[in-house]
């Protein structure tokens, strides 16, 4: 009997596949997105230097007040939140980075929330 690879398994190895394609640099860094259960996680990367500009989640007190951190709403507190924090460092572009997940439900809000709130991509 042969075993499937785990979801996750497939995600990770697309998520290589994309960043062999994707890089962020100092004037268009990468938004990385990544989503737990229970959280959703986005970052402002600088490959080149290998640092975060900027970061947002569901953990943050700013977002404490949230019914649910699971949720297409969360995930567009979280995109507007990145936003806000990307004006703040003067980031305006960004390349999105999906990790392996599909541009679909909380990936896709969180995506747009971040388009509506100035940040281009």
């Amino acid at each position: 009997m042969i075993k499937k690879p785990s979801k996750n398994a497939l995600r990770v190895g697309k998520r290589a596949r994309i960043r062999k394609k994707i890089s962020g640099t100092a004037e268009m860094p990468r938004l990385c997105v990544y989503k737990s259960l229970s959280h959703i996680y986005a970052q402002i990367i600088d490959d080149a230097s290998g640092s975060t500009l900027a970061a947002a989640s569901t953990r943050e007190k700013a977002l404490e007040g949230l019914e649910s951190k699971t949720n297409l709403e969360a995930a567009r507190q979280v995109g507007a939140l990145i936003a806000s924090k990307a004006k703040d460092q003067g980031i305006a572009t960004v390349v999105f980075d999906r990790s392996g997940y599909k541009y679909h439900g909380r990936v896709a809000a969180l995506a747009e929330a971040a388009r509506e709130n100035g940040l281009e991509f």
